[in-house]
């Protein structure tokens, strides 16, 4: 009975599978975002992140809600980054990697800021944790991956380049202000302000200064 009481004890002290380290009281920042259409999360967010932070023997440093939406700059987060740099925390925690990174190359950025700067970081619903082994090989894993894809995407675009190159396309942008050359030229030819021009054209006016210094002589 002793021996099932001290493996259950033992047992209280792990998570994720990972022993908890009882020698330093950690400093959490919690983060949670929600988009502008689901504002009603956030309780929910800060609730569970609390719960875990209490279940892990930590103290709440700070926490910050930010509401935005898709892709848009985080600008409450650098609160949470500027504590890290401050070593005013010890983790961030957050209910899941979306609401933390932007886009991958964003995500991987900032957590291998806090890894330099020694602090942790945990997203509680893909379950990693980067204050373990196992979470920090996973974040590897993840550095691995999004290396991998860009590499993909940049050998798509130089076969798309090379492919268009084949078929005599022309690459790069349009030169929508040369097609108007004609016309710039004849209104000049009649007294049009050059300002004039650009406005009747729907062009700029560097663009109607430079066909007319190419194009255009004055008798």
């Amino acid at each position: 009975m002793a021996g099932k009481q001290a493996s259950a004890k033992a047992d209280s002290h792990r998570v994720f599978g990972q022993p908890r380290k009882q020698s330093k009281m950690f400093r959490a920042g919690l983060y949670a975002r929600v988009s502008t259409n689901d504002q009603q999360t956030i309780p929910l967010q800060i609730r569970a992140l609390r719960e875990y932070t209490a279940r892990r023997g930590w103290t709440v440093a700070m926490q910050v809600k930010e509401i935005g939406s898709g892709a848009s700059a985080r600008e409450l987060r650098e609160q949470i980054v500027e504590a890290a740099r401050r070593r005013d925390i010890d983790v961030v925690l957050v209910w899941r990697l979306d609401r933390w990174g932007r886009s991958v190359a964003d995500l991987l950025a900032t957590l291998q800021e806090l890894d330099h700067l020694g602090v942790g970081f945990v997203s509680l619903t893909e379950a990693l944790d980067l204050t373990t082994p196992a979470g920090r090989a996973m974040a590897a894993l993840l550095a691995v991956f999004a290396e991998f894809e860009r590499d993909i995407l940049r050998e798509r675009v130089r076969a798309g380049l090379a492919h268009a190159r084949r078929n005599g396309k022309r690459l790069g942008r349009p030169a929508t202000a040369a097609l108007h050359a004609d016309q710039v030229r004849k209104l000049y030819r009649t007294n049009v302000s050059k300002a004039e021009i650009a406005r009747r054209l729907r062009i700029g006016r560097t663009s109607v200064r430079r066909i007319l210094a190419t194009y255009f002589s004055p008798k």
